[in-house]
């Protein structure tokens, strides 16, 4: 009840921020009967006392009538919280008191504050009152809590939840469920739930993840309309009177190369050698030719954004009837693609290029560690037998790519090697194993290849000026460079040339100096958080990283709204459309694309990385007592972070360490201040993994030896 007058009072109060409300017009404006006054004037006096009105001549009046705004919750830990402005996006701190028991994807009124800590003061917020309750989905796991089952949200972190009604479902302990909140309160650890349906028990990884994908509004099943529509156009398959008007290229010995798994295929190669050079085909599903402007499958396609791959699972952009059958470019079916054909110099330099809607037909579905084997000759007869269609085009390749490393490097693009897992899973989903992702000379030459087909693409819009969607790589903030400095030197790293006016050439040097130092691990990612992270743009601000004035991303549209978008827009383009009609057609979409395809890919991001957790602590648990080496990835005030060889990470909490008293130092170490014992990122260590909790993807570790 106190949380309904609350609200009624604010809201009564808000459109009279100057003047105020008299108590008996308060009283009025709530619908309060006499036996309520006290009541609804106690809520009065607590608002009061917290600062949010004060009372003047006989009114209580709202104060700063200006610090007031809409925003968002989009984060709660154990202590605190985050709010989104909805206006400016802007976050703010705050304390988990003043959340009124607010849960992440709830709208409220907040009011901006001072927030002290360590003598600095900072713009913090203050929840007045949730203007609207979210109705996204919300997941849990149940726990057992002085022998009751209560609720473990996720989400937000809280004291285990009471659990009103089951609705039907069979409980226990540990099982991973979807709940609904009973009863709203101004605290969270008082919030009251009911269970609305059970995932199963939290101790597999994949109940996790499905929990996850709700959580998060991850629509991970298509809509009737969408799906008879791609089972349409599967069935029509491909008519001749489709090659019309399009360049048949089925005679060229064309080719995909994939990894093993990959079942949305969407680019295929070629290559000649020429009299200057080499000829580069490069050719991608025709997707666009498909998915019409304004169909079920272009709505899903540009929500969606982008297809999520999660261990042993992937959730499409579209649905399989087009990503795994008739935009997939497989071996031996005639395919309509949009090809970019490239003339390239022995120099590595592109003088001429095209791109063309065409008909293609794979030869081969390669594979990277087949096509690895090739070249670098150990690949025994079967597999050469597999490619001997396309065995002369390698070697040609191969040079050709070995010139664009070298151009690469010599911009001084910086090869920042970021460590991805794989994650390999049973039959039932449980993960097994977990590995270090390794790349080949394959997987280096084809993403050569797409860079030139990417580059092109972007060089062709800006050159004939039509609205585009460009994928865009500023430069780091000069704040972020000059930490990136003083990190590299409280780590023991000469860090020559990084400063405020570091270019991707100092990064790439430092990397190259660094890359045979046992840090090596650490530096690459010190200097990945560094940068700005890449997004979708229509203005084409050119990629740092990659040092290009001109790029995009044309070459995965059928896992990538970005990539299809472009292909709309390049289909009006190389059918002769003017560019002032172009900008009329286009410009909005353009805009538009690049904001969703930029909003979707952090979605997808994280969501690949938050649940890359539930395999590892599912792995770990099999794994307990066991000891492994590693290397302290991060810290904390608290403990620090340690990554094994194969990529899994887990934490040492200090109060595991020998006694003392602990502190953050320089942000780089934990530092035991009596004895003067620093763990310092970057130091070899072996752990003994002690917990692992799937439900929480959270791996404990505890320190045996100090490398």
């Amino acid at each position: 009840m106190k949380y309904i007058y609350r609200k009624k009072i604010i809201e009564a109060l808000l459109p009279k921020k100057k003047e105020g409300l008299t108590e008996g017009s308060i009283l009025s404006a709530v619908g309060a009967s006499k036996k309520d006054r006290k009541r609804v004037m106690g809520v009065v006096s607590a608002l009061e006392k917290d600062g949010i009105l004060y009372h003047s001549k006989g009114k209580f009046i709202l104060k700063g009538a200006g610090r007031y705004f809409n925003g968002t919750v989009v984060k709660i830990a154990r202590t605190h919280g985050f709010i989104r402005n909805d206006e400016t996006s802007e976050e703010y701190f705050v304390r988990g008191k003043d959340l009124l028991g607010a849960v992440p994807g709830d709208k409220v009124l907040a009011v901006i504050t001072e927030y002290k800590e360590e003598d600095k003061a900072s713009d913090a917020a203050k929840v007045v009152i949730i203007t609207e309750e979210s109705g996204s989905v919300m997941t849990g796991t149940v726990v057992t809590d002085n022998n009751k089952l209560k609720l473990r949200p996720d989400g937000f972190f809280s004291d285990p939840l009471t659990i009103i009604r089951w609705n039907g479902n069979d409980i226990k302990a540990g099982d991973k469920v979807r709940y609904s909140i009973h009863e709203r309160a101004d605290h969270h650890s008082d919030i009251t739930v009911d269970i609305v349906s059970v995932y199963g028990s939290s101790e597999f990884a994949k109940n996790s993840v499905d929990a996850y994908i709700d959580e998060k509004g991850i629509e991970a099943e298509f809509s009737e309309e969408t799906i008879a529509e791609a089972e349409k156009l599967q069935k029509n398959g491909i008519s001749p009177d489709e090659f019309k008007g399009r360049e048949d290229l089925r005679t060229l010995p064309i080719f995909t190369i994939d990894g093993a798994d990959t079942k949305d295929i969407d680019d295929a190669v070629s290559i000649s050698g020429t009299e200057s050079g080499f000829r580069l085909g490069v050719h991608i599903a025709d997707v666009s030719h498909y998915v019409q402007k304004g169909t079920a499958l272009d709505k899903t396609a540009y929500e969606r954004g982008t297809s999520i791959y999660i261990a042993d699972r992937v959730i499409p952009m579209l649905p399989k009837e087009l990503s795994n059958g008739i935009c997939s470019l497989n071996p031996k079916e005639d395919r309509l693609a949009f090809s970019c054909i490239m003339d390239i110099a022995l120099s590595g330099e592109i003088t001429k290029f095209y791109f063309t809607k065409s008909v293609i037909r794979s030869r081969v579905k390669g594979v990277y560690n087949e096509v690895n084997k090739i070249l670098d000759n150990t690949a025994d007869e079967t597999i050469n037998k597999k490619y001997a269609d396309v065995l002369d085009q390698l070697p040609l390749m191969r040079m050709l790519a070995e010139t664009l490393v070298k151009n690469r490097k010599n911009r001084g693009a910086p090869d920042i090697d970021s460590v991805e897992s794989r994650i390999i899973c049973d039959e039932n989903g449980v993960c097994t194993d977990i590995t270090e992702r390794t790349r080949g000379f394959a997987e280096r030459m084809i993403e050569e290849f797409m860079l030139c087909a990417n580059g092109c693409a972007a060089k062709l819009a800006m050159d004939n000026g039509f609205p585009f969607v460009y994928r865009v790589h500023e430069s780091p903030e000069k704040e972020k460079m000059t930490k990136l400095a003083e990190t590299l030197v409280n780590i023991g790293i000469d860090p020559k040339g990084i400063s405020d006016k570091s270019t991707a050439a100092d990064i790439s040097d430092i990397l190259e100096r660094t890359k045979d130092d046992p840090k090596a691990p650490v530096i690459s990612n010190l200097v990945l958080r560094s940068m700005m992270k890449a997004k979708y743009s229509e203005e084409p601000k050119g990629h740092f990283g990659l040092v290009l004035r001109e790029y995009s991303h044309f070459t995965s549209p059928i896992r990538r709204y970005a990539d299809f978008s472009i292909h709309r827009i390049l289909t009006d383009a190389v059918s002769g459309m003017p560019a002032d009609k172009l900008t009329r057609k286009y410009t909005k979409f353009a805009h538009e694309s690049a904001y969703r395809a930029s909003i979707t890919e952090l979605t997808a991001v994280a969501a690949e990385r938050d649940c890359e957790k539930f395999y590892m602590a599912e792995f770990m648990k099999k794994h307990i007592g066991e000891e492994f080496d590693g290397y302290i990835s991060g810290v904390t005030g608290n403990g620090f972070f340690v990554s094994l060889e194969n990529t899994v990470e887990g934490r040492v909490d200090s109060l595991t360490l020998t006694p003392g008293v602990y502190e953050l130092s320089n942000d780089v170490a934990l530092l035991e201040t009596l004895s003067g014992k620093a763990y310092t990122i970057g130091d070899r260590v072996r752990v003994k993994c002690i917990a692992a909790d799937v439900a929480g993807g959270m791996i404990d570790f505890e320190l045996t030896e100090q490398g």
